[in-house]
């Protein structure tokens, strides 16, 4: 085995991916010395106290790529009780959320030449999982070599190990080659794997979709054979799993492949229903097709970097066309209202896969508002309409002009122009508006207080109904002076005592 200023050698590779591994193994020595004084400082610990300490999984893919940050992954044949007594007086922070699993998390701070790195460290010990046919969570058991831990780790790629101080190089199933091939194979029979942990399926999935990757043919078939037993994972576990899919870089891949081997009928079953539907144009144009069209468009427009919120409305925009698909007389293909089936039917997908009220919220109004845009029609917008196109998006206003630009997936570029031309013409008018009445913050020119003052009432429902009109007064004709505004509440109040069924007739 080598050291740590050799070339981390593997088992000699293919001719085909040889110069590939060479440049993968100068990688990743160059980023083990990066972590080396932390890395090799805790494995120093763990073999004083008797133990053994190996880098592993993800972490080592990351090094051979390139790519490791400040989250490592460890794993030793010390117990989780073993793990902390060693731990504590060296990190800076420790805790013990996956200790049920064998895993202790830390937290290390270091200062190298003036630069402060913190690495967030998880230590695991070598250990086995199964579920049964019942199980929603992983019964664990213990073992006693890296090689046994490594055999049911997910993917080849993620079954390799540095062990520390030394940093021998541990590749017992040929990952470092597959990793230069960009393939995923499963280190034990795939319907063994799967079997220990079905979503290990989803996570195939994820890493085509980040990492570029296919899946080897086997890993393929045993996906479609047993996607149905993704039903027995938690519905949190599947939601962090289609988080990490969508904030890939190519997340469309990784759909593709959900929907090809039937696990999205299992964890998202809207978006293969999306497949063959016709859109409202009459155009032979596949609504699962547009989705995903419209998913990398609105990519492409992220700013601030990934945004799941946008995502997850781009890919969902359309779930409601399936049910509200109709044959009219003409032969056209409509599909009414279908946004407002839309914003239903993702709430209650994103409430069932356990997504925070506010995501589930946002999401659900953007793809209710995805059309917006297209009511008001190719002509003028008036004040108003531009004020409560305002109103209506709030604080989603930016993500909103994102949805909609990417929602034009058409290859007439006349009429996407025009579309674009359009809604140029709507962001300058909100621009305009914006500068003059700050619509970020459109509210009555009257407050509550001055409400019951101006009109001699006590706090009830008829503050919420006043208030609510001098709003639509305000979205109609624009700010108001505050004498006009009392004119305009004392005529309200009026009119309200001609009918019988105002508050203030009862």
């Amino acid at each position: 085995m080598p050291n740590a200023n050799d070339d981390i050698q593997p088992t000699p590779p293919a001719p085909a991916a040889k110069e590939h591994l060479s440049a993968a193994q100068r990688r990743a020595v160059s980023e083990l010395l990066r972590v080396s004084p932390v890395a090799d400082d805790l494995a120093r610990r763990f073999r004083s106290a008797g133990f053994q300490l190996a880098l592993v999984g993800g972490s080592v893919r990351d090094a051979l790529l390139g790519r490791l940050g400040n989250d490592l992954d460890f794993t030793t044949d010390a117990r989780p009780e073993d793990v902390l007594r060693i731990v504590r007086p060296w990190a800076d922070a420790v805790w013990e959320v996956g200790i049920a699993f064998g895993t202790v998390g830390c937290q290390k701070r270091t200062n190298d030449g003036g630069e402060t790195r913190t690495y967030q460290v998880e230590i695991t010990t070598y250990r086995s999982e199964a579920y049964d046919r019942t199980s929603r969570k992983p019964e664990v058991s213990y073992g006693d070599s890296v090689e046994e831990d490594l055999i049911r780790r997910d993917f080849t790629v993620n079954a390799m190990a540095v062990a520390l101080p030394e940093k021998d190089f541990i590749d017992p199933h040929g990952g470092l080659e597959d990793l230069a091939r960009r393939v995923l194979r499963t280190p034990a029979a795939p319907e063994t794997s799967f079997s220990d942990d079905p979503l290990r399926m989803m996570r195939a999935a994820r890493f085509a979709a980040q990492l570029d990757f296919t899946v080897a043919d086997d890993v393929l078939a045993a996906m479609k054979s047993m996607a149905e037993r993704l039903g027995i994972v938690s519905a949190e576990r599947v939601r962090d799993e289609l988080n990490k899919l969508l904030l890939s870089d190519r997340p469309v891949k990784g759909i593709r492949l959900m929907v090809e081997t039937g696990l999205a009928d299992q964890a998202l079953p809207e978006i293969p229903a999306m497949r063959l539907e016709r859109d409202e144009h009459h155009r032979h144009k596949d609504v699962y097709e547009h989705s995903l069209t419209v998913l990398e468009q609105a990519i492409d427009l992220e700013e601030n970097g990934p945004d799941l919120t946008l995502r997850l409305a781009a890919l969902l925009h359309d779930i409601g066309k399936p049910r509200t698909r109709r044959f009219e007389p003409d032969g056209r293909v409509s599909f009414h209202h279908h946004e407002v089936v839309g914003a239903k039917m993702t709430k209650k997908r994103l409430v069932a896969l356990k997504y925070p009220n506010d995501t589930v919220k946002d999401v659900s109004r953007l793809v209710e508002l995805h059309l917006r845009f297209h009511g008001y029609g190719t002509g003028e917008w008036t004040d108003s309409a531009v004020r409560r196109y305002v109103r209506d998006a709030g604080p989603l206003l930016s993500r909103l002009h994102k949805l909609t630009r990417s929602d034009c997936t058409t290859r007439n570029k006349r009429k996407a122009g025009a579309l674009s031309r359009a809604y140029d013409g709507l962001e300058q008018r909100i621009k305009e508006l914006q500068a003059q009445e700050e619509l970020d913050s459109i509210r009555p020119d009257l407050d509550g207080n001055e409400i019951m003052s101006i009109l001699g009432v006590k706090p009830g429902p008829v503050v919420g109904k006043a208030y609510k009109h001098l709003l639509e007064l305000r979205l109609e004709h624009g700010p108001m002076e505050h004498d006009e505004a009392v004119s305009a509440l004392k005529e309200w109040w009026a009119d309200q005592s001609q009918d019988p069924e105002s508050e203030r007739t009862r």
